[in-house]
């Protein structure tokens, strides 16, 4: 063991005259406990709640759409071949997307009506609890050919309309024909085969589904759809597969017409939100360890003033102003590094109380979970412990250069 640790070490543990520089010291322990405690649990929150919400909009929404500029197209056929052959791409559907209205015997709502294929739309939109199709999809294309079609509805929106399992509504499209006396919607009537939740209310409270067939009956679009949702095997590699399949195909096809977007395109202003959120969170929790390192400068200044004679005497001895220095920087460093792991020990209990036991809730009117979701990054508790010793280390600089300074002909005549 250096002399300079020796030193630190005896003057970390000794009695001194002046309790008061102990009670600073203690409190910048605490101080720094605090805020690597507090800085854990909340970014944990924040990155639980991002996973979470992640995992749900996944769960309705597909990692990447292909589609066409100009309208939708009617060689989906082959791009579903071509789709097979890609590296990456785990399945994909065609879909139809349009805006409708929906009528039932007590209201009217206005819905996001999307046509699907029944038999590979469950391989691309999964439920996010079970791992299982958002519906039970083939539901749709089991009615005969002159039965009443079938609609699945999300949850709140089939709440809004006072509908259920086996019930009747009219959905309602703008696109209709030309009469004498104007522009008549079309109206067909539609069977409710089944509900879905996927704990989003923008989704539960608005989308409705129905085979493709009967979305290009009602939108008069014949054998021709509005693009392909593809699920890829690895979600952050999903813009880069989207940019190739657009790319190969408009090698092929003259009118450069197909163009892709990803999961995190389709929700960028979400997610940058999200990530902005934790940034602030993140600056404004690290307050809290700054504060507790202008006590450990405060408490390192009145030892630098306490100690002055033992400093002259080191320095008579042939101590050099860097191994002085070194002494208090070693001191704060200790005290610091208590305080992270301290921090770090208790942000980890609390995060795990937190997992297990959900003894936090939340309205569930208000949030679209009852609890908090945690999700600990051994990345972000790295950042953090990282940060707060450099917090803690800038502030070991001014009072070791303060007695690394000292003369020690003038300490020694007028030190206590």
């Amino acid at each position: 063991m250096s002399f300079e640790l020796f030193i630190s070490s005896r003057y970390l543990r000794a009695k001194r005259k002046h309790a008061f520089i102990s009670l600073i010291t203690l409190l910048s322990v605490a101080g720094v406990t605090v805020g690597v405690m507090a800085l854990i649990v909340v970014i944990a929150v924040m990155a639980g709640f991002e996973a979470d919400l992640k995992s749900r909009i996944l769960g309705v929404e597909s990692h990447v759409v292909l589609m066409r500029h100009g309208g939708g197209f009617s060689d989906y056929r082959e791009v579903l071949k071509y789709l097979e052959t890609v590296k990456g791409v785990e399945a994909a559907t065609p879909f139809i997307y349009t805006q409708i209205m929906l009528r039932s015997s007590v209201g009217v709502s206005g819905a996001v009506l999307r046509g699907i294929d029944p038999e590979s739309a469950g391989k691309v939109i999964k439920n996010i609890e079970s791992g299982q199709p958002t519906a039970d999809f083939h539901e749709l294309g089991s009615a005969e050919e002159d039965a009443t079609p079938e609609i699945i509805l999300g949850k709140e929106l089939a709440g809004n309309l006072e509908v259920g399992k086996g019930d009747m509504i009219y959905v309602i499209s703008p696109r209709g024909g030309l009469s004498p006396v104007g522009h008549i919607p079309v109206m067909k009537r539609f069977r409710v085969t089944g509900l879905f939740k996927s704990g989003m209310y923008e989704y539960d409270g608005s989308l409705a589904y129905v085979t493709l067939r009967e979305a290009q009956k009602i939108l008069r679009m014949e054998d021709t759809v509005t693009g392909i949702e593809i699920r890829v095997t690895d979600i952050y590699k999903a813009r880069q597969i989207g940019t190739e399949i657009a790319d190969e195909l408009n090698r092929n096809n003259s009118y450069q017409s197909y163009w892709a977007r990803d999961w995190m395109q389709m929700n960028k202003n979400l997610f940058s939100a999200l990530r902005l959120e934790k940034t602030v969170m993140f600056i404004i929790l690290a307050l809290i360890v700054l504060v507790a390192a202008f006590n450990i400068a405060s408490s390192l200044i009145m030892m630098v003033m306490e100690k002055t004679r033992d400093i002259a005497i080191l320095k008579a001895m042939g101590a050099t102003d860097r191994s002085i220095g070194k002494i208090f920087v070693f001191k704060g460093m200790a005290i610091g590094t208590s305080g992270t792991v301290l921090g770090c020990a208790l942000g980890f209990f609390l995060c795990a109380l937190l997992k297990h036991y959900e003894f936090v809730k939340l309205p569930g009117d208000v949030y679209y979970i009852t609890t908090l979701p945690v999700l600990l990054n051994v990345q972000d508790v790295a950042i953090i412990a990282a940060g707060a010793m450099l917090i803690c280390f800038l502030a070991t600089i001014y009072p070791a250069r303060q007695a690394a300074g000292l003369d020690p002909v003038e300490a020694l005549r007028y030190g206590g």
